[in-house]
């Protein structure tokens, strides 16, 4: 259990909260009224507090869920140095501007929703708006975040995922960056196609040429279903072609 899962004292002191939480446990209670008097007033106690910290952990659920909504009405603020008409803002004056807004309202929902669904929502917009500012550190260590808080089967894992390639590539660690795509293509099948396409970019950016066509070479028969095929078949010529 989470510090913020503990009933406080100050939680205990309001009236809202409390009372709700203690509806609720009655509520619990009543509906197990057999089961209760079977186990006796020290096993009660103790099931008076779970439900209560079930109830509480259903707020929190609700508070983050606002404050995921609130960060995601931050990342789709407008660029402009005026109001738009027909547009609810929020409005920035730059693209930068823009990114440390979505910066600051992320590390608010991560300061606070840390393990929630809403703070894997956060660390996956702080990466990317770290990655847009080119803060490399900041943006793989955000990404990492999200990959170690998320479930492995989340639908946005590939974005960290490809985040963490691209921000080595922006550091110049080409090898990490390779071998971040790599990770990508075999964690996430489904988009095995562009990273096979990014870590053939960085490798021959590496000056490792021939592994590079040899991706593009056996691009085709890998993919046989992708989009992306033309693309890299013009990548493969303009390295040389497959020889």
């Amino acid at each position: 259990m989470s510090k913020s899962d503990v009933l406080t004292r100050k939680d205990m002191k309001e009236p809202d909260k409390f009372q709700q939480a203690a509806t609720q446990a009655a509520s619990w209670i009543a509906a197990r009224r057999r089961r209760v008097v079977a186990i006796g007033a020290v096993a009660v106690g103790l099931l008076v507090v779970i439900a209560i910290v079930a109830a509480l952990q259903g707020r929190r659920a609700e508070r983050a869920g606002v404050a995921a909504s609130d960060l995601l009405a931050v990342m789709g603020g407008e660029v402009s140095a005026v109001p738009l008409p027909g547009l609810p803002g929020p409005f920035y004056p730059t693209e930068e501007a823009r990114q440390r807004a979505i910066v600051a309202a992320a590390e608010q929902v991560l300061s606070e929703y840390a393990g929630t669904p809403a703070g894997a929502l956060a660390a996956l917009a702080a990466g990317d708006a770290h990655l847009r500012l080119a803060e490399w550190d900041a943006a793989k260590a955000a990404y990492e975040r999200f990959l170690a808080d998320a479930p492995r089967d989340d639908s946005l894992r590939f974005g960290a995922l490809e985040g963490v390639g691209l921000a080595e590539e922006g550091k110049g660690n080409l090898d990490a960056a390779a071998q971040a795509f790599e990770r990508l293509a075999r964690e996430v099948p489904a988009f095995s196609d562009r990273a096979d396409l990014d870590r053939a970019r960085v490798l021959a950016a590496a000056g490792k040429v021939a592994e590079a066509k040899a991706l593009l070479a056996a691009f085709a028969e890998r993919h046989k279903e992708s989009q992306l095929t033309a693309e890299a078949s013009e990548r493969l010529a303009r390295l040389g072609g497959a020889k």
